[in-house]
């Protein structure tokens, strides 16, 4: 008997729309189509095609005119496209028109990236917030699912339809298991901030790595600290914060942390599931902001993780700027991106080829000169080995002598630490705090 044959399935044919209006430039719409491919193909669609459309004034049935609506679907139909997706956010009922004109499933911007963060999840966290964020998207969209089996039976005025009783019997499930799931995450949020204060209590500075999805966060993190983080190049690689700790050239060591990658216009519903991961970056003590040197939208992904990190009010806290693969740009286009971003630090994570990997140490250095903190003098009690440990942990020690009745110290600490240790520091260093 012949063994059956497997084939593996087909990836489904994506038709692109990219609307443009008066309000975004050339550039700008370059910019996110290209960004549009790359999350079709991280969800692994297949585009056959693409159309960007230039719209004036908006129709409420399809955002465009009836015409260019119809000629739309047509053209996905003549190359067998199994789905349309939108560079913008669909409201559902704009969402039912297209899918009713076309035949297809259309598929907006927020349900992309929420679809890749589906796949992507791989912890119990993770599934949590990913599908909370599929619940709260799916909720306004239950009404159009039983429109037509209200209309059937239908019933007397004043009496409900079969459609309308089984659409809200499907909504208060869906609301039920929306405050389930939020109340699951609300008991990961406080743990996360348990070990945040546990943390503060080491006195161990915490430097979060933030960026744009794909410019290189994990393989970096991975770099400097070994860590076996998932890295590859595509959007949205990681979705869990992952922390690992780095010892400095001094001796000091440092908890770097790990975010998921940020993107324009991040879907509210995600903002909302991924919250206490979030709250990760407001928690730090230093960002390293991650720019992918090799992407020609570079200086847009600066601008959009300033923008999430003022959002999440953590425009404060120092950071350094991290070009990263810079082995794929050449020497003039380097000099430019420095230029562009004075004062960032270029490194590459490449393992093959001479002089690889490259500027590492070098970073290592920037972080700690900008960890707050200082070099200072203790004098502890001599019972107080407590004390003596605690900065053995979460600092440098230069040097350490015991007296007849004290410890005497000098080490290289962050703020926290200096804060705790304040009413024992015996003189400044030669830095200072």
């Amino acid at each position: 008997m012949s063994e059956p044959i497997i084939t593996a399935e087909a990836p489904k044919r994506a038709f692109l729309i990219s609307i443009r209006d008066e309000k975004l430039s050339a550039r700008d719409n370059d910019s996110l189509i290209r960004e549009l491919i790359g999350l079709t193909d991280t969800l692994g669609l297949h585009v056959v095609s693409q159309e960007t459309v230039h719209v004036r004034e908006k129709n409420p049935q399809y955002g465009m005119g009836t015409g260019k609506a119809e000629e739309l679907a047509q053209k996905a139909a003549s190359v067998e496209a199994g789905c349309i997706v939108f560079d913008r956010d669909l409201s559902p009922s704009r969402q039912r028109n297209w899918e009713e004109l076309a035949h297809i499933s259309v598929i907006d911007r927020q349900e992309l990236i929420i679809q890749i963060f589906a796949g992507r999840a791989r912890t119990r966290e993770a599934e949590l917030q990913v599908s909370l964020a599929e619940l709260k998207y799916a909720l306004p969209r239950l009404q159009h699912r039983y429109v037509d089996l209200s209309r059937q039976r239908g019933g007397r005025y004043g009496t409900r339809g079969s459609g309308e009783a089984r659409l809200e019997t499907d909504r208060r499930q869906l609301e039920q298991r929306i405050h389930q799931l939020e109340g699951e995450l609300e008991d990961v949020r406080r743990g996360r901030q348990v070990q945040r204060r546990q943390r503060e209590r080491r006195g161990m500075p915490v430097c979060a790595i933030v960026g744009y999805t794909n410019a290189g966060k994990s393989s970096l993190l991975n770099a400097l600290t070994g860590a076996a983080v998932l890295a590859e190049d595509k959007l949205f690689a990681t979705l869990d914060s992952t922390s690992r700790r780095l010892k400095l050239p001094l001796g000091a060591q440092v908890l770097m942390v790990d975010t998921v990658g940020f993107i324009r216009d991040l879907p509210h519903n995600l903002v909302d599931a991924f919250r206490s991961t979030l709250e990760e970056v407001t928690g730090a003590d230093l960002l390293l902001v991650v720019l992918d040197a090799s992407d020609p939208d570079v200086s847009v992904h600066y601008e959009t993780t300033l923008s999430v990190i003022r959002d999440l009010g953590a425009e404060n806290i120092p950071l350094i700027k991290v070009l990263s693969k810079i082995d794929k740009v050449d020497g003039p286009s380097l000099d430019t991106l420095l230029k562009m971003f004075p004062e960032s630090a270029p490194v590459s994570v490449m393992e093959n080829g001479p002089g690889f990997p490259r500027g590492l140490t070098e970073l290592c250095e920037c972080i700690e000169h900008a960890i707050p903190g200082g070099n200072l003098q203790f004098r502890f009690p001599l019972d107080r080995t407590d004390l003596a440990a605690l900065v053995h942990r979460s600092g440098a020690v230069l040097s350490e002598k015991y007296g007849e009745d004290y410890i005497e110290m000098e080490a290289l600490v962050d703020e926290r630490t200096a804060g705790r240790l304040r009413e024992y520091i015996y003189s400044k260093g030669t830095n200072g705090i």
